[in-house]
């Protein structure tokens, strides 16, 4: 299995969510080649090669590399992973946790997990049975994607 992990280019850190994916490695809880795209954070992964920030080209290259994406709660990212139909787990930046202004990406989370079309892991400690069941996972992605795109859209405009 191939994972990108994917933190966004947000200004507050998301160290719980590397911190995390790094220990999956580490204990071989999940076997799998691992790229961690760091942004902001000061957590630097030992068990995947990482970078804190991507080209655009070099991101799309390591969506299309991945069997699974696993994102933040960003716009950007769950675009980018549903329109190459790649098997998406979500983990939500948290405000108590200094990540994000708001919470947000919880209620994004929460929404594309209920559609189908994504996994959530709304705590970490969820992340790697998220990643395990994205085996038996297919995102349910209607074939009309910009209406995909557009719902998002409304989504964040409405979350503020």
């Amino acid at each position: 299995m191939k994972i990108f992990v994917s933190v966004g280019t947000h200004s507050q850190q998301f160290n719980r969510l590397l911190m995390e994916i790094d220990s999956l490695l580490e204990s071989k809880k999940i076997s799998a080649e691992a790229f961690a795209q760091t942004g902001n954070s000061d957590y630097a992964p030992k068990n995947c090669a990482f970078k804190k920030f991507l080209a655009e080209k070099e991101f799309e290259e390591k969506i299309s590399w991945a069997d699974v994406v696993v994102s933040h709660g960003g716009a950007g990212t769950i675009i980018s992973a549903l329109r190459k139909n790649k098997k998406l787990v979500i983990v939500p930046r948290l405000k108590k946790f200094g990540e994000h202004t708001n919470d947000h990406q919880l209620d994004l989370a929460e929404a594309l997990a209920g559609q189908g079309k994504a996994l959530a892991a709304l705590e970490t400690k969820e992340l790697g049975k998220r990643i395990l069941e994205t085996k038996k996972f297919s995102p349910k992605i209607a074939s009309n994607r910009q209406g995909l795109v557009d719902e998002i859209k409304k989504f964040l405009e409405k979350s503020g």
